[in-house]
């Protein structure tokens, strides 16, 4: 059973069905149960920020967000980001999806690690990140109340060692291909001439982010 959480709930139709469906056989239990995490809370962003947003696009887009780590959507060459989003982009098309709604998921997925870009994109866009931010991350942990991020929770649990699992998460589906990691070059340049210059670390962020586990 999906509870509602101030109005949000999982969409009641055959296409959200089919993604939870193929998602939960799919994907771990930790990436099925964040993926589901990611969708409430960005789902109640968009309610927060007065959004009008199509609710089966976005869950489409959290449930697949991380399916570019599981083995069965891995290429060998591919940003993970990348392979979830083709992951959902061979989905919908297979439901007869339209090709504008394809192209924003896969937009959505393929941004979700690129902060400072997706919050000025369609709202099916912004959300996805909206809601990875505050699940893996805890950037807006103080925008949700207790209540809730309790009930978030209790629908779909996050164990005491969530922090570490997803950062083994991340590692096991990206280690065999290190190329694909190339990340922000403005840093990279940043640090050739400033030897001082210390960048964010995305795991330290994680370990120190309010969130418990």
């Amino acid at each position: 059973m999906n509870p509602t959480i101030d109005g949000i709930q999982i969409p009641d139709s055959q296409l959200a069905r089919d993604i939870t469906e193929l998602v939960r056989d799919t994907a771990s239990p930790l990436l099925f149960h964040h993926s589901s995490r990611v969708y409430y809370f960005g789902a109640l962003a968009g309610l927060q920020r007065g959004l009008k947003f199509d609710r089966e696009l976005l869950y489409c887009g959290c449930m697949f967000h991380d399916m570019g780590l599981t083995h069965q959507h891995s290429s060998d060459c591919c940003r993970f980001e990348v392979d979830g989003a083709n992951a959902a982009r061979d989905f919908l098309k297979s439901r007869g999806i339209s090709q504008q709604d394809i192209d924003l998921v896969w937009t959505a997925i393929a941004l979700h690690t690129t902060p400072g870009i997706p919050e000025y994109m369609d709202p099916v866009i912004a959300l996805v990140t909206a809601g990875v931010e505050m699940d893996v991350l805890g950037l807006t942990y103080g925008q949700y109340s207790d209540a809730q991020q309790e009930a978030v929770v209790a629908a779909h649990p996050r164990g005491p060692q969530f922090k570490e699992e997803i950062i083994q998460a991340f590692y096991d589906g990206i280690r065999r291909k290190p190329q694909t990691t190339f990340g922000n070059v403005k840093a990279d340049v940043i640090a050739d001439k400033e030897p001082a210059f210390r960048p964010g670390n995305f795991c330290s962020v994680i370990r120190n982010s309010r969130w418990p586990g």
